[in-house]
């Protein structure tokens, strides 16, 4: 047995403990493989750790590696035709990265916080890909439910007002954050900034601080330590307000 493959076997071994120990196993695509079936995607996946504000795929790039986050936060942006930038979606642990069957990358992906991610050289993903049907059918419906995830903010953009965008922004950071705490509250990190918040919503960063301050102000959130470090202390008060009669 050559050096390489002894190497090779060991990588192997290591990277399915870290499958198995990995924080997302159960919700990413990942989950969708029985034990036994992560030996040969593990062996190709590889850690690594991008630090908060770099851009980890430009629009107009070759796709050429596609990830799972593991923790932190993700934003997709988009250039509009004047130049600015547009942010059109978050990614999230679980969360895939990447835009499959095709050749150039049409979005820019930016971590928001330091953020980990399990990623995959394209070729090698795409080949087990095409082994594992369950995975192939559970990146379909991701993709479908991302499409239905814009199409929601875009009526959002247009028939929701201010307090009920905002409203339902911390609503489904919550979602996403799990169980609520002993004391009944959800924490939510909120991973970007008051102005990104505001592009994301299409409001401004005025108004947005003005909803945030109502939704404290109606005992439905309160902040820790920063304008980040958000509580969401009645969940279903927040919903009604994110979605009224």
């Amino acid at each position: 047995m050559t050096t390489q493959t002894l190497a090779d076997r060991a990588h192997a071994a290591q990277a399915s403990a870290v499958c198995h120990e990995c924080l997302v196993r159960d919700t990413s695509l990942c989950s969708s493989l029985h034990d036994h079936e992560l030996v040969a995607l593990s062996a190709i996946g590889r850690r690594r750790t991008v630090p908060a504000g770099q851009v980890i795929t430009w629009a107009g790039d070759v796709v050429t590696t596609f990830a799972n986050v593991v923790s932190g936060a993700l934003k997709v942006t988009a250039s509009t035709p004047d130049g600015r930038e547009q942010i059109v979606g978050l990614l999230f642990p679980g969360d895939f990265v990447g835009q499959m069957f095709t050749d150039e990358a049409s979005l820019t992906v930016t971590a928001l916080t330091e953020t980990k991610m399990c990623s995959f050289p394209r070729a090698a993903f795409e080949r087990e890909l095409g082994s594992h049907a369950r995975m192939e059918r559970m990146l379909l419906e991701r993709t479908m439910a991302s499409l239905d995830e814009a199409r929601e903010r875009m009526l959002s953009l247009g028939r929701r007002n201010a307090q009920e965008r905002v409203a339902g922004f911390i609503g489904q950071l919550a979602e996403r954050a799990g169980l609520p705490r002993d004391d009944g509250g959800i924490h939510v990190s909120i991973p970007m900034s008051r102005g990104e918040m505001a592009d994301l919503l299409g409001l401004t960063i005025e108004t947005v601080s003005r909803q945030l301050t109502g939704l404290k102000a109606a005992g439905l959130i309160t902040f820790a330590k920063g304008e980040r470090d958000c509580l969401v202390l009645d969940s279903r008060g927040l919903d009604l307000v994110a979605n009224p009669a």
